[in-house]
């Protein structure tokens, strides 16, 4: 899938994005506690989509720069974050717009399981990143697709749709299931090491309302979705 084909319902895409649990009780506050003080760091958002994690690396005291392959996307991230965060539409399967050595961190959300091929994004973000600098990302959790769909092969490197109701506009996402080795194997591949993989809980603010009920009333304390991954470069 292309990034502009979020273009079909990037201002659905946003409302859901801004207080789902998934989005906002999860995943973000989840990037956000990776990223540790981020105060005066140089930090990229690849795939910054409508910039909510921009926003609050920025408010955190982070010098923020965002691309994503959305031109809407990018439309409502300048809505969103003013004039004080450069932004421009990117691809991040092509060579990207910056010099090497460039940002202390990058950060890319719930970005990379779009594609077939990480070669390209990987080490063009490696060459961005100045040595030991951090890339700190989010994917779907491999465990996810085999779960719900345990006759499908969870070691090959496929392709898969899912239709989603963003506040009330439905949408298609497409997706590429990747087995944890074949990640492993990717960053390590592109010069980075892995500092930490993390399978966090919910943020311990989330509303009860938004919870699984088997979370909600105790019973277990996290659930399986996304996976979390802090790269350094070499």
């Amino acid at each position: 899938m292309k990034a502009d084909h979020y273009d079909e319902f990037a201002a659905s895409y946003d409302t859901e994005n801004s207080g789902s649990l998934l989005n906002a009780w999860y995943e973000r506050p989840a990037m956000v506690r990776l990223a540790g003080d981020v105060r005066g760091r140089k930090i990229l958002d690849a795939g910054c989509g409508s910039g909510p994690l921009s926003a609050e690396l920025r408010d955190r005291g982070a010098e923020m720069t965002g691309f994503d392959g959305s031109p809407s996307m990018i439309e409502l991230a300048r809505r969103r974050l003013g004039d004080d965060v450069p932004l421009t539409v990117a691809d991040l399967a092509q060579p990207l717009p910056y010099a090497d050595d460039t940002f202390d961190d990058v950060v890319s959300s719930l970005v990379l399981h779009y594609l077939e091929d990480w070669q390209t994004p990987l080490t063009e973000l490696h060459r961005v990143l100045k040595p030991g600098g951090r890339l700190i990302l989010s994917v779907n959790h491999p465990l996810v697709r085999p779960f719900n769909f345990p006759k499908e092969d969870y070691f090959a490197v496929r392709q898969f749709s899912e239709e989603y109701d963003f506040a009330g506009q439905p949408g298609t996402l497409t997706y590429w299931h990747r087995p944890l080795h074949a990640m492993i194997d990717a960053f390590t591949a592109a010069g980075f090491d892995i500092a930490s993989i993390a399978e966090p809980p919910p943020s311990p603010d989330t509303p009860a309302e938004l919870l699984p009920p088997r979370i909600a009333n105790g019973e277990r304390t996290a659930f399986i979705c996304f996976l979390f991954v802090v790269l350094e470069a070499r």
